[in-house]
């Protein structure tokens, strides 16, 4: 059995193991030497009853984001949530803290990428000055602050938006759930941003709260 082999069947059970099998995934993805890992029947049959998943990864509904894809895993690995522009909502809250306390999964990564359409909405918007009708409206208002952020930072660039909006995302989880800063600052867990490529799916670490994380 090679080392990746050898690394993919060993759970990570610590936050910095937990990113850097996601790193030798992503790799494999990036190399086009993927494993497809955990995707037998076997597998299958030995999570029907339990799920231990060793990260959250918090990231946009895009269909070019493919979590369990462009990180190389397979059944049980990770614990995918999206929402257009990985914006947070009760909803999101709730299933991350269920992750984190339940299951005990050591990270959570909030996942963005460049040309987000949710960002570039927003961007629009507060260019223009003028809102999207219907439901999309909640989600431009929830990114405007990332935006506005990054204005007032100088970075007017939509990929330098999206990486604001992913830091930002990824602080206020943390600001808005006792649960996941508890399991933060006991160690249990770390939060990650994580910036994806779409033309050469890079995932760069962007955004980290634990020190063993770079």
């Amino acid at each position: 059995m090679n080392t990746e082999t050898a690394s993919v069947d060993h759970a990570p059970g610590t936050p910095s193991e937990a990113w850097r099998a996601l790193q030798e995934g992503n790799s494999r993805f990036i190399s086009g030497d993927k494993l497809h890992p955990h995707q037998d029947a076997q597998r299958r049959e030995s999570l029907a009853e339990s799920q231990k998943p060793f990260a959250v990864i918090f990231g946009c509904s895009d269909s070019r984001l493919a979590a369990e894809i462009i990180f190389d895993l397979g059944l049980g690995d990770a614990f995918v949530i999206r929402t257009a522009g990985q914006v947070i909502d009760n909803a999101v809250l709730g299933s991350l803290e269920f992750a984190i306390d339940v299951l005990g999964t050591p990270l959570i990564m909030v996942l963005g990428h460049d040309s987000c359409g949710a960002v570039t909405a927003t961007k629009n918007s507060v260019e223009s000055g003028e809102l999207p009708t219907g439901f999309q409206r909640d989600l431009v208002e929830r990114i405007t602050p990332s935006v506005l952020q990054a204005q007032r930072s100088g970075n007017a660039d939509l990929q330098d938006m999206v990486v604001e909006h992913t830091k930002q995302t990824a602080a206020r989880m943390l600001d808005q759930s006792t649960v996941i800063s508890g399991a933060v600052s006991r160690g249990e867990a770390a939060v990650i941003g994580v910036f994806y490529h779409l033309a050469d799916g890079k995932a760069e670490l962007v955004y980290s709260d634990d020190p063993q994380i770079s």
